[in-house]
């Protein structure tokens, strides 16, 4: 089995504030996220070694965003979220 099997993914859209490297200016940008969420049952066709996969899986978010433009309208510049974590676990 592979690790899909084990999660529902959906895309949900989170506010971050993020500063412009280019200009210096603040602003609220909304970063993409991947949401796996795990099932809350093992699929049937399952053996032991997916078994122990599925107990030790846990629910995370992955980051889909790598580059967002400026809200600046002056500067409007491409930059790299470098602050932001790739990889966010759920509780």
């Amino acid at each position: 089995m592979e690790e899909r099997d084990f999660f529902d993914e959906k895309e949900q859209k989170k506010p971050h504030t993020l500063n412009c490297p280019h200009c210096q200016q603040p602003g609220e940008y909304e970063i993409n996220w991947l949401v796996r969420t795990k099932k809350r049952q093992l699929p049937p066709r399952a053996d032991d070694r997916d078994r122990a996969k599925f107990a030790k899986a846990k629910s995370y978010m992955v980051r889909k965003d790598d580059l967002l433009m400026c809200k600046n309208m002056r500067c409007r510049k491409r930059f790299e979220i470098a602050g932001v974590q790739s990889v966010a676990f759920l509780e």
